[in-house]
């Protein structure tokens, strides 16, 4: 795909002004860890339970008439998946999404439900990106990446603008820290864009840390072979885009990863302490904090960036942290 231009300030903040005509802000809750008050931007409560909602509406937005006609391809493990297919039939649209074949039910589930044409592919054996190009090149359709695109991540860094409106609000100051879970990068290459003055840390799960590694190389370092099996589906990214890591680069953004168990003892805490269900991605940013992997200051954003779960699993991953829990206080 022929990328014609960069992403930028100036668009996220148009797509920041598009977000807000049509959608409420998501919640943001103050608690504390170590003492410290953390904002968390609870992008869980978006209509398809995930950010994705915010870069899919900017990019098909940015579509002339004729092109909206021939319709979107876009390829996701679901959360992209639905936003696509949530803007797509918003705007009257035909909208095809390719999903590896293990995508959880719910997200599967919650595409068909919005009306998208979904194909199959196996994860471990088949290339998403290769499949999705070859459907929109023989249908016309335009391609919608999940981060490797300007609208995308221009969308994505509305919720900065958003989140920063509301801390100032509620006199918490402008954001000087923001902790955001990081698959391709196109929700922290955003909120790095609308916040400039914030710090930014990406966290990812073990195993699949490729833009930490990334950023601390100064070149982009793929995912290495036989990587980890991991809950959080929505950050199995092979490779950071140039577009995602040059904004992080240029920004001395920083990375951790986390744990299973981190994910799940963050999952948990997201339940007992501000009543949300979060996915595992969803969860990576505020497990860093908990793990002390990332250590809370005044004025800390922490962004819960989904919350689409099946039900099955989640009960099984808050039960076995449970557990763990009263294993080490016994």
């Amino acid at each position: 795909m022929t990328i014609l231009r960069q992403p930028t300030r100036a668009g996220v903040r148009d797509a920041a002004e598009k977000v807000a005509r049509i959608l409420p802000p998501t919640p943001l809750f103050v608690k504390e860890i170590k003492g410290i008050e953390v904002a968390f931007k609870a992008e869980s409560l978006q209509p398809v339970g995930a950010f994705k909602i915010r870069g899919a509406w900017h990019r098909l937005t940015a579509l002339d008439e004729e092109t909206r006609a021939r319709g979107v391809v876009a390829f996701s493990s679901g959360n992209h998946a639905q936003g696509v297919a949530w803007a797509a039939r918003r705007l009257g649209m035909a909208a095809t999404i390719v999903m590896p074949a293990d995508a959880p039910a719910a997200k599967l589930a919650g595409t068909l439900a919005l009306g998208a044409e979904v194909v199959r592919y196996d994860r471990a054996t088949e290339s998403r990106e290769r499949i999705a190009a070859q459907l929109a090149e023989a249908r016309g359709a335009t391609l919608v990446p999940s981060f490797d695109d300007p609208w995308i991540i221009e969308g994505q860094g509305s919720a900065g603008v958003e989140a920063a409106a509301q801390m100032h609000a509620a006199g918490l100051g402008a954001p000087a820290r923001v902790v955001v879970p990081c698959g391709g990068g196109g929700l922290a290459a955003g909120i790095a864009l609308a916040l400039p003055d914030a710090a930014i840390t990406v966290v990812e799960p073990e195993g699949w840390d490729d833009m930490r590694r990334s950023l601390e190389a100064s070149w982009i370092e793929p995912v290495g072979p036989n990587p980890p099996p991991t809950a959080c589906d929505s950050l199995q990214t092979q490779r950071v885009s140039p577009l995602t890591f040059d904004v992080l680069s240029r920004r001395d953004a920083t990375g951790v990863a986390v744990s299973e168990r981190e994910v799940r003892a963050g999952q948990r805490w997201a339940a007992e302490h501000l009543h949300l269900v979060v996915e595992p991605g969803g969860a990576v940013a505020l497990a860093a904090l908990l793990a002390g992997k990332v250590e809370p200051q005044p004025r800390t954003l922490v962004i819960l960036s989904g919350g689409n779960v099946d039900m099955e699993a989640y009960a099984r991953a808050i039960g076995v942290e449970a557990a763990a829990r009263a294993g080490e206080m016994a």
